[in-house]
């Protein structure tokens, strides 16, 4: 099953300081430069995101060839993309200092619009599930783009579209939409959320509207009744990132089987997690990213892996434990295919999804990577971990991961085995029980 991501990419640079002073010549603040955080914004942001709740993801965009381009698609190396050529690349650079934007300056993106190619076409004709993350950049407005996306709605295929005020309306007769509460005004003149959602959907014949609300959580519309899904409380002053982050943990979820509004309320968490936590920057399922920070500050990368299926206390003892021995831990966690195939056909008892929240709910754990192999080689080669944890009682050389991390230097750490805390011996009494 392939989840296609579709919409304009941009390039998300913060520029992060200090400032605590007044420039001479004028009353504005002084800002210290500290660190540069690039990152892929708009729909290759949402894309990321959904990769990382596990869905395998093709990015359909559009990108130049410049300079910007180049290290754009350096942030979107871990993806499958296929792209459409553009003039120049937008860029969005925000000047920030203690947890705020001070100014925004945005640069590039001029041009004419894309055109879809024929790959791009083929990818979205044979898509599981759709999020078109329009960035009023052109390409959701492309002809030929539309007409495929309007038949995967007929065959009942999930297309869910984040509008922005200057893209197209999206395609008739779509999954459910997801305009903000500001976007929904705006397109209806409506200031009650249910009303604007209620028109919307007559307009686009649409299955489902979602407004998001904000720290409120969403408004559902379904034509029958209208439903609001409330938001955990988070303390933040950014909520950047918020909206791709729940537009993709719906798609997401929608292409797992779930009803909408299951897939909506967990949208509505994701999200609030995203903006809630403030260990990393914007894009803090990136284990990639997060093990290139650690490693520029000079930090050690710590790393562990296994299914997680039925989380207990050797589980919890064994994360805390690993995460002493460095800066950050990132959890490598197989995926629903991978602990099928290692455990048998009634395995996982919980998805992969459940799986990664509950892990990313701990306090000891800073990123999780989902890898569908039988083993983590694959995934520990890309992130290079200074130290790889496993807990049990393995002897350190019986574990074919060992000479793959002395390779690069690393050392290999087994934690001690926890007596009678298993999932193994959980599922069993489960059964039993039931």
């Amino acid at each position: 099953m392939t989840l296609v991501v579709v919409g304009d990419c941009l390039r998300d640079v913060d520029l992060i300081g200090a400032s605590d002073r007044l420039c001479p010549d004028a009353p504005v603040p002084v800002v210290d430069i500290e660190r540069e955080v690039s990152r892929a914004g708009g729909a290759g942001l949402a894309a990321t995101f959904a990769a990382a709740d596990g869905a395998p993801v093709v990015l359909v965009t559009a990108l130049a060839d410049d300079a910007d381009g180049e290290l754009l698609r350096a942030d979107l190396r871990h993806l499958s993309v296929l792209s459409a050529p553009i003039r120049s690349t937008p860029v969005k650079t925000r000047l920030r200092s203690a947890g705020q934007s001070l100014v925004r300056m945005d640069r590039g993106g001029d041009g004419p619009p894309p055109r879809a190619t024929d790959d791009m076409l083929d990818a979205v004709r044979s898509a599981e599930a759709v999020l078109v993350a329009d960035y009023g950049r052109g390409l959701a407005a492309d002809d030929r783009l539309r007409a495929e996306l309007t038949a995967l709605a007929r065959r009942r295929v999930p297309v869910v579209w984040d509008p922005h005020p200057r893209g197209p309306e999206p395609v008739l007769g779509i999954r459910i939409a997801t305009p903000n509460l500001a976007e929904a005004r705006g397109l209806t003149g409506h200031a009650d959320p249910a009303a604007a959602a209620g028109e919307l959907r007559s307009r686009w014949a649409a299955e489902t509207i979602a407004v998001t609300l904000g720290s409120q959580g969403a408004l559902l519309h379904n034509g029958s009744r209208s439903m609001e899904l409330p938001a955990p409380r988070v303390r933040t002053v950014d909520t950047c990132g918020a909206g791709d982050r729940f537009a993709a943990a719906v798609t997401v979820r929608l292409m797992a089987g779930d009803p909408t509004a299951r897939a909506v309320a967990r949208g509505v968490e994701e999200a609030s997690r995203f903006i809630a936590d403030d260990r990393v920057p914007v894009r803090s399922t990136d284990a990639l990213d997060l093990t290139e920070r650690v490693r520029a500050a000079g930090g050690t990368v710590v790393a562990t892996g296994g299914c997680f299926d039925l989380m207990h206390a050797g589980h919890a003892r064994t994360l805390a434990a690993a995460r002493q021995l460095g800066d950050c831990l990132i959890v490598c966690l197989n995926s629903d295919a991978s602990v099928r195939r290692l455990k048998g056909p009634d395995r996982p008892i919980v998805d992969q999804s459940d799986r990664a929240e509950m892990l990313r709910a701990l306090d000891c754990v800073d990123a999780v990577a989902i890898f569908d192999e039988d083993g983590p080689q694959r995934i520990l080669s890309e992130l290079r971990p200074d130290v790889w944890v496993k807990g049990g009682d393995y002897a350190e050389d019986d574990l074919p991961e060992t000479a793959l991390v002395r390779g690069w230097g690393g050392r290999v750490v087994i934690t001690p085995y926890h007596d009678g805390r298993s999932t193994t011996r959980l599922a069993t009494a489960l059964a039993a029980a039931g």
